[in-house]
């Protein structure tokens, strides 16, 4: 080795040196700059989270489903319960909400005014229980519920939303997307209600952490209407038509829809029967599972709730599933609201739930006292007859949800005919 090479040898070890830590530094700053395009990817889809429907609906729910067990409990013994009462109120609100003209914010009304509602049920609950007031202020706590829209107005505003956000073809998916959501949250919720209910401490009382709980929720809620909630209109791209179980594909989107009567009355029947089967056995459900022989504990109405919510889960999971000729089995508003929203063009869509609502509700207004009557007479021979009852109506709901699905299909077919 020559003296030259000797001198070299330092040199280009140092520039090698050099260059590798050129390319360490180099890889670093990749590493960085790929992190943080993760992290603001990140944080534009928690953006576009929070911003959107779901979060109202998972606040929203887990919030009534705590309430609902601690209402069961404490009002246990009262002749009529705030539920009830806001059951039948006044449907002016919803309708009101429903007609009022559209705006950024305005889209949003149907969902906030209904929660501010919520979130006053809850805080009269909680004075009640908290401060020993009379159980009868709940009555004027049911009145302010109803007058505010209530859930006439709130799940067709949330219907509504849902809508505008998705495509046509994508919209009998996002509609069962939000009640499987409204399901999941509603058994996390009343799984939960009872241990809550009768956890209580030195200065709380029993139910008083519950209630706590459920009006956080509800502000919370309220909150993220107010200030995150905004109302997006998609524009209709052509997508793939999609079918799931007894919803047909929606119609191509260079064709309006128009509004098909006969399947709209048929869908309003099988709403109407199948709420009332549902509606009078959870009228009297409460009272039969808190008094003898069951003698339920909070602990057990909330796990009775949460049985209550798996309805959402498993239509979401037959109307995927399961195939044409077997669909009707899987049946539930869910079934009905995605039937229903391909019968009429998107910019009616959020009336005609609403207009559903307000059906229900004044079926409620029948059968709420029809099931306790029954109810109260058949107690002694059959306590279960009511029940019984409910079965054989929601049997019988299932036959205009099956019309229709033959219908939509048949029309289908006679419109690839035509146009091949």
């Amino acid at each position: 080795m020559t003296a030259a090479s000797v001198r070299c040898f330092p040199l280009l070890q140092t520039g090698f040196l050099r260059l590798n830590s050129l390319s360490r530094r180099t890889l670093s700053l990749r590493c960085a700059l790929l992190q943080d395009e993760r992290l603001q990817a990140c944080l534009r889809c928690l953006r576009a989270c929070l911003r959107a429907v779901w979060p109202v609906i998972v606040l929203e729910e887990l919030g009534s489903s705590l309430f609902d067990t601690a209402l069961q409990m404490v009002v246990q013994d009262a002749p009529l319960t705030p539920r009830t009462r806001a059951d039948t109120a006044p449907s002016h609100p919803a309708r009101a909400a429903a007609r009022a003209p559209r705006g950024p914010r305005l889209e949003a009304g149907p969902v906030i005014v209904p929660l501010v509602g919520y979130l006053v049920s809850r805080v009269m609950l909680l004075l009640v229980v908290s401060c020993d007031l009379p159980l009868q202020l709940m009555y004027g706590a049911g009145a302010l519920f109803g007058l505010s829209g209530g859930y006439a107005a709130y799940w067709p505003g949330v219907m509504t939303l849902a809508t505008l956000a998705s495509t046509a073809e994508n919209r009998s998916k996002t509609l069962m997307r939000v009640e499987l959501l409204y399901g999941l949250a509603g058994l996390v919720g009343s799984l939960f209600s009872g241990h809550l209910f009768l956890f209580k401490t030195q200065s709380l009382g029993q139910g008083i952490v519950l209630l706590i709980v459920s009006t956080f929720l509800a502000a919370a809620c309220l909150l993220d209407a107010v200030f995150l909630l905004q109302v997006t209109d998609v524009s209709q791209a052509e997508v793939e038509p999609e079918s799931y179980g007894l919803i047909p594909p929606a119609a191509p989107t260079d064709t309006p829809i128009q509004r098909n009567i006969p399947n709209i009355a048929l869908l309003f029947t099988a709403a109407v029967l199948y709420s009332s089967a549902v509606g009078g056995a959870v009228n009297v459900l409460g009272a039969f599972v808190l008094n003898k022989p069951l003698s339920w504990d909070a602990t057990q109405v909330g796990y009775g709730n949460a049985a209550g919510c798996l309805i959402f889960i498993t239509s979401y999971l037959g109307l995927v599933t399961l195939p044409h000729s077997d669909s009707v089995r899987s049946h539930s508003t869910a079934t009905i609201r995605s039937l229903l929203s391909q019968q009429v063009p998107k910019s009616s869509c959020g009336m005609t739930l609403t207009w559903l609502q307000l059906f229900l509700k004044f079926a409620a207004a029948a059968y709420i006292p029809a099931s306790t009557k029954i109810y109260q007479n058949t107690l002694d021979w059959f306590p279960g007859f009511v029940f019984t009852l409910s079965s054989a109506c929601s049997v019988v709901a299932m036959i205009p949800v099956s019309i229709v699905g033959c219908r939509s299909q048949r029309h289908r077919q006679y419109e690839t005919i035509q146009g091949d």
